[in-house]
């Protein structure tokens, strides 16, 4: 049972009419079980408008004595008509499920039926239809579709043509919108663009961009065109940029003359160029292009074809459609090639987990560098649903305004966004009542914070999703047919499975994912790397004797089947949703005049929450900086290297760094020692 709350304690948060709130709530304390209490004061007592202190009084009272053994305490439990409506509910029924779990089960014990139910109620178009939904006699192997024909993007066309498919707006700009049919018609003069240049099926094509209407409608073109999309953030550096250039082996690029933010114009053109980018079609951010081309670059207007009908190039369902990053341990990133079948597991995660049905309007601030931006296109269009973007930086009132105004019903967000949220007030006096879901990716969220993002929508559930560039999307997630509880996970994904083990290889509540493949999305190869050595080798059996891969987060199971990340066990980390290796920033920084080595950590400020960027440096002899100025000093060399958002939160003077027999740096000792005494 809850526990009573008194008037002064309301009182002392300045909430008006504490009297009369401490009262309603004592009167629901005294008579409900806590769950039930909880669903009923959010109901009847509480509204966005109230002071978040006051949600986050009420919550805790009423799980003072919650036992966590039946799991953490739900901020949100499902109604009868979230039930009924769900799309996990109309598989459950139809197939005869008596529960959620009794289906996960299911799903993950017959793989190939489950995939080829789930490609049955996306409505994926074949050329071919494939013999069968697949052959995963070798589980690190597998073979997707069989003797199937496809090209994923026709896939993304269900809807009628005069449906809106991305709403869109720009800084100090109104609310745009484009249909499906239009959508359809720029992709195709892409295509038709791309023909016209001589690129042909196959050819890698990057995209630095910007996620706007163009960029979606340039990713789609592509993909119809049987090329490939090289991914890449548009904030990166020209080092960075060159890399994944040269590793895709990329014919030509999109780009942008600038970036507008805040008022500010911000390069990408002319960092392409620094990268030494291939032929590029360059689009103006405003009115025109703002910036002096190379004689090999053309400009958006002139690249674009004026045939607006293509027919998608037809692909076998490895072939490629997108390559993507990831970064590993050493300076390249890992090159990550998406195939046809890919996105099938992107717009399942939607259907399944996310619940997306036609219709709706999902909002992710993200881009094409991250697996985000895939994600949303093929989650968002296949699923007939409409895609919500902003172009201009999500911290801040007109984004919080633009959620509202563009009726957004699943809303995407990483950690660091909504502390920021929080922190300045953003959503106060927003109606963001349209909200149906909230989801989470890219770094361990908090509690308190993700309590305040349920309490801005009038309590909705988050769907804390997990998974990666290699995966596709999830495998561990919620959904709506299960309670939520703030920074949490409630299941594995459907259509995967996993163990949790420790340093030896047994099982363990608390300890290292390996997942047990197959599954579509996971990938079958890497670009530049030895697939089999980085995910399969030397990984231990299963409890079963399964093949397992590798994957390195580090999960907690907690009680009545739900789960807690608590970040990497390697030495990646995911830094403001971006995943980088230390070895990429160390690589960086210690190239810096006076340091010796570095290394680099996340860490989070409490037990769980977003990272931080930890830099612990070893001077050379006779060197005398403080941390302060060293901290100026790599922030700046991050920026102009790596990623101007990956920001240095300290810095860590050490006479040495701890090391292994065999002379690793003990990144995981350094996690566990800042900030204590002995450092």
């Amino acid at each position: 049972m809850a526990r009573v709350v008194a008037v002064e304690e309301v009182a002392a948060l300045g909430v008006e009419g504490a009297e009369r709130n401490a009262a309603r709530f004592n009167e629901l304390a005294g008579s409900l079980p806590s769950a039930e209490c909880w669903s009923a004061v959010t109901r009847d007592v509480l509204s966005p408008a109230d002071p978040f202190p006051l949600h986050s009084l009420f919550y805790h009272a009423v799980f003072a004595d919650w036992d966590d053994s039946q799991g953490p305490p739900p901020a949100w439990t499902p109604s009868p008509e979230v039930l009924e409506r769900a799309n996990i509910t109309s598989v459950m029924n139809e197939r005869g499920f008596g529960s959620y779990r009794e289906f996960h089960e299911w799903s993950a014990a017959e793989r190939e039926q489950f995939w080829e139910m789930i490609i049955g109620k996306l409505g994926i178009r074949f050329g071919r239809k494939p013999a069968c939904a697949g052959d995963l006699s070798d589980p690190e192997t597998p073979r997707w579709l069989e003797y199937a024909e496809l090209n994923i993007a026709d896939s993304c066309f269900h809807a009628e043509k005069d449906a809106p498919a991305v709403v869109h707006q720009e800084e100090g700009a109104p609310i745009s919108s484009m249909t499906y049919g239009e959508l359809e018609t720029l992709s195709n003069r892409v295509a038709n663009g791309l023909i016209e240049k001589d690129y042909h099926p196959g050819d890698a094509i990057a995209c630095y961009l910007p996620m706007t209407v163009e960029s979606v409608a340039i990713y789609i073109g592509i993909v119809r065109a049987g090329c490939v999309v090289v991914s890449i953030a548009d904030s990166f550096a020209p080092d960075e940029v060159e890399k994944r250039l040269r590793i895709a082996d990329a014919r030509g690029i999109f780009t942008q003359d600038v970036v507008l933010r805040a008022g500010k114009s911000l390069p990408l053109y002319d960092k392409a160029v620094e990268a030494g980018a291939p032929p590029a079609v360059v689009l103006p951010a405003s009115d025109a292009v703002a910036v002096e081309l190379r004689d090999c670059d053309v400009e958006w207007d002139m690249f674009l074809s004026e045939k607006e009908r293509f027919h998608a190039v037809i692909r076998r369902p490895d072939d490629y459609t997108n390559v993507l990053f990831s970064s590993g341990t050493t300076g390249d990133p890992k090159a990550i090639p998406w195939t046809q079948t890919t996105p099938i597991k992107c717009a399942a995660d939607g259907w399944l987990h996310h619940d997306i049905h036609p219709g709706d309007v999902v909002c992710w601030p993200t881009s094409l560098g991250w697996m985000m931006g895939p994600w949303l296109i093929y989650a968002g269009l296949i699923n007939r649903a409409t895609i919500a973007l902003y172009a201009g930086t999500p911290v801040s009132a007109e984004f919080t305004a633009f959620v509202q105004d563009a009726r957004v019903t699943m809303l995407g967000v990483v950690p660091g966004l909504v502390r920021a949220w929080k922190e300045r007030g953003l959503t106060a006096g927003k109606d963001w009542s349209r909200i149906r879901a909230f989801s989470s990716t890219g770094e361990c969220s908090n509690t308190e914070d993700y309590l305040y993002l349920m309490s801005a929508a009038g309590y909705r559930p988050v769907i804390e999703y997990c998974g990666g560039t290699e995966i596709g999307g999830g495998y561990i997630t919620g959904t709506v047919v299960q309670p939520a509880s703030p920074a949490t996970f409630s299941t594995q994904a459907l259509g995967l499975d996993f163990v949790l083990l420790d340093e030896d290889g047994n099982e363990t509540d608390n300890g290292e994912v390996f997942l047990v493949p197959p599954s579509i999305g996971l990938s079958n190869e890497l670009i530049n790397q030895d697939h089999h050595e980085v995910y399969f080798q030397d990984t231990p059996a299963g409890p079963e004797g399964e093949t397992l891969r590798r994957h390195g987060d580090q999960i907690e199971r907690l009680g009545g089947g739900y789960y807690r990340a608590h970040g990497r066990t390697d030495d990646t980390m995911n830094i403001g949703g971006i995943k980088v290796s230390s070895a990429e920033i160390e690589r960086v920084l210690g190239a810096m005049p006076g340091v010796r080595e570095t290394a680099a950590i996340g860490v989070s400020p409490g037990e769980e929450g977003p990272l931080m960027l930890v830099v612990y440096t070893v001077l050379e002899e006779g060197t005398e900086l403080s941390a302060d100025d060293l901290r100026e000093g790599m922030q700046g060399e991050i920026r102009k290297h790596l990623n101007p958002l990956f920001h240095v939160h300290d810095v860590v003077i050490a006479p040495s760094l701890p090391r292994t027999a065999s002379n690793k740096v003990m990144h995981r000792l350094l996690r566990d020692r800042y900030g204590k005494d002995e450092t």
